[in-house]
C-alpha cells in the first residue's frame, strides 16, 4: 500500500523522468483524429489547399506558399485520399502534446501539470476541431505554440542562440499564414517595459530578423510582382464576412472555443498576470492581451486568437499544479475534463456520420434550446456547424461532372467552368478518380491558372453554378440541367451541373470577353 501510494505521489508529484504519458497522450491524440477522419467528406478549403499542390509557386491569392507545398509533398507520396488529406494536421496535433508538455516545463510545471497541460489541449474545442481538417490554421497554432515556447526559453536559458531560432522560426511561420504578425507585434510591444529589452542590442537578435526576413522575401516578391492581392483578400474578407462580427460575440467566443478547457486557459491568464512565480513571464501574459484586444479591435474571427490557447492552458496547468495539493484532486480535474467533453465531442469532431450529426445537433436543441456552434458566418442557422456543412455534396458533384463529362463528344473541345473555388476544388481533386480535368475558375487562386483561350474552340461546356448564368444561356444554343446538389444538409445544396452545347458564336470571344470584365474587377 505504501508503495503505491508513494508511485501516485510521484506520478502527480514531481518529475519523475519518464515521458511514456505524454507519449502516449500524442498518440491518443493522433488516433482519435485519424478515427473520424473518414466520417464526412472533403471539406471546401481541403480541395482548394490540395489544388494548389498542382501549382506550386511562393504566394496563392489568400494565404502563403507552405499550405500548397505541404499538400503537394502528401499528393505525390500518399495521394489525395482522406486519409492522405487528414494525415498531416493529426500528426500535427500529436507533436503539439509534446510541445505543450515542453512549454509546461519551461514554465516551471512538473510532471502533473504537463500531463494536466497536455490532456487540456486533447480535450479542447479548438484542439479537436483545428487539427480534423487540412488547413493553415492547425500549422498556425503550431507555429504560434512554437514561438511563445522559444520566447519563454529564452527568459529561463538567456541562450542567444534562441534569437536566432527565433527569427528563423517566424520567417518559416509568415510563410504559412499572416496571421502571426500579431503575435510578433504584441510582443515587440511589451518587451520595452521589461528587463528583457536589451535583446534589442543584441547581434544575434538582429541575425535572427535578417534570416526570418530572408525565409519570408519569397513570398514577399510574389505579392509585389502579382499586386499584392493579400490587401484584396482583406478588403473583400472585411466586406463579406468580418462585417457580420460584432465584438460582443468575439468575446463570448474565446470562452467557449476551448470548450472545458477554459478553466485552464482562465486560469494561465490570471497566473501569468497576477502571480508572483510568473512574475518573469508576465509580460508575455500582456502580450496575450494584446494579440485578443488587437484582433477584436480590428474585427477578426473568434477563432483568429486560438494560437494563444495552448500557451494559457500550460499556464493553467501550472497554477492547478500549484493549488491542488490533495493527490484526489490533482486526479479529478483531468478525469472531470475528460468526462465533461465526452457529451460535447461531437462540437469539437464529427464523430458520427452525417446523418448522426444531423440527430446529434437537433436532439441539443430539442432538449435544451440551445442552436450549438449552427450559426454560419452570415449569422443564418442551419442543421449543421459551417465546417461540416462544406464537408458535404462534394462527391454527388463530382459524379455528376463526370455524368456530364462522359456525354461530352469531343472531349478536347469541352471546358469544365466552377463559380466558386470549393467546386473547382471538388473538380479537381475529387474528380481525378473519375478521369475529370482540372476545373476552371475565376475564385481564389483559380484565378492565376485560367486560360487565355482554347485550341480547338469550345463546343461543349460544363458550367457548374447555382443558377444558369443570362450570358451562357444566350451563347448556348443548346442547355442539359444533368443535375444538382441534393444534399440538404450540404452548404452546396442546389448547386447545379449544366451540360451547355452548340455555341451560337465563337467561345473564345466569350471567354475573351469574360477575362477582360474580370482584369477590370481587380
Amino acid at each position: 500500500m505504501l508503495i503505491r501510494r508513494a508511485n501516485i505521489r510521484t506520478f502527480f508529484g514531481e518529475w519523475s523522468g519518464t515521458e511514456s504519458p505524454v507519449i502516449f497522450l500524442a498518440l491518443f491524440n493522433i488516433l482519435i483524429h485519424l478515427l473520424v477522419a473518414n466520417n464526412l467528406g472533403y471539406n471546401r478549403d481541403e480541395l482548394l489547399y490540395f489544388s494548389l499542390a498542382q501549382h506550386p509557386d511562393f504566394g496563392f491569392a489568400t494565404v502563403p506558399p507552405v499550405i500548397g507545398w505541404i499538400a503537394w509533398v502528401v499528393q505525390y507520396t500518399l495521394g489525395n485520399s482522406l486519409f492522405a488529406v487528414r494525415l498531416v494536421p493529426a500528426l500535427l496535433s500529436g507533436i503539439m502534446v509534446l510541445l505543450i508538455s515542453a512549454l509546461t516545463s519551461e514554465l516551471s510545471g512538473s510532471y502533473y501539470a504537463r500531463i494536466l497541460a497536455s490532456t487540456g489541449f486533447i480535450i479542447s474545442g479548438f484542439g479537436l476541431r483545428t487539427f480534423a481538417l487540412y488547413m493553415p490554421v492547425h500549422i498556425d497554432v503550431f507555429f504560434w505554440t512554437l514561438i511563445i515556447y522559444l520566447v519563454i526559453r529564452y527568459v529561463n536559458k538567456s541562450s542567444d542562440k534562441t534569437l536566432v531560432w527565433l527569427g528563423i522560426t517566424a520567417g518559416l511561420s509568415l510563410m504559412n499564414k499572416y496571421l502571426i504578425s500579431i503575435l510578433f507585434l504584441s510582443i515587440l510591444v511589451a518587451i520595452p517595459f521589461t528587463r528583457y529589452r536589451d535583446i534589442f542590442k543584441k547581434r544575434k537578435f538582429w541575425i535572427g530578423i535578417f534570416l526570418g526576413l530572408l525565409i519570408f522575401l519569397p513570398n514577399i516578391i510574389w505579392q509585389v510582382v502579382h499586386g499584392l492581392p493579400v490587401i484584396g483578400h482583406m478588403s473583400e474578407l472585411e466586406r463579406t464576412q468580418l462585417v457580420h462580427v460584432d465584438r460582443i460575440s468575439f468575446i463570448i467566443d474565446q470562452f467557449f472555443m476551448p470548450s472545458w478547457a477554459s478553466v485552464l486557459t482562465i486560469a494561465g491568464l490570471i497566473f501569468l498576470i497576477s502571480e508572483k512565480e510568473a512574475e518573469k513571464f508576465r509580460f508575455m501574459g500582456f502580450s496575450v492581451i494584446i494579440s485578443i484586444f488587437l484582433l477584436m479591435m480590428l474585427r477578426g474571427k473568434g477563432y483568429y486568437t486560438i494560437g494563444v490557447f495552448p500557451f494559457l492552458i500550460a499556464a493553467g496547468a501550472v497554477s492547478y499544479e500549484r493549488w491542488l495539493k490533495k493527490t484526489w484532486l490533482r486526479i479529478l480535474v483531468p478525469v472531470s475534463l475528460v468526462l465533461l467533453t465526452i457529451p460535447t465531442l461531437p462540437l469539437g469532431l464529427p464523430v458520427f456520420s452525417e446523418q448522426g450529426m444531423v440527430r446529434y445537433f437537433k436532439t441539443v436543441e430539442d432538449r435544451y434550446g440551445i442552436q450549438m456552434g449552427r450559426r454560419f458566418e452570415d449569422r443564418s442557422i442551419h442543421s449543421l456547424p459551417q465546417d461540416y456543412a462544406d464537408m458535404l455534396g462534394w462527391e454527388e458533384l463530382a459524379l455528376l461532372a463526370e455524368k456530364a463529362y462522359d456525354m461530352v463528344p469531343d472531349k478536347k473541345a469541352s471546358l469544365i467552368y466552377c463559380e466558386n473555388y470549393g467546386q473547382a476544388g471538388a473538380i479537381t481533386i475529387i474528380g481525378k478518380k473519375y478521369g475529370l480535368p482540372e476545373a476552371v475558375c475565376f475564385s481564389e487562386s483559380f484565378r492565376y491558372w485560367i486560360p487565355s483561350g482554347f485550341n480547338p474552340d469550345i463546343s461543349s461546356f460544363i458550367y457548374i453554378n447555382h443558377e444558369l448564368g443570362k450570358d451562357v444561356a444566350e451563347l448556348f444554343g443548346k442547355i442539359t440541367l444533368v443535375g444538382q446538389i441534393s444534399d440538404t444538409n450540404a452548404r452546396e445544396f442546389g448547386a447545379k451541373v449544366y451540360l451547355c452545347q452548340e455555341p451560337e458564336s465563337s467561345f473564345n470571344e466569350f471567354w475573351k470577353s469574360r477575362l477582360q470584365r474580370l482584369n477590370e474587377s481587380r
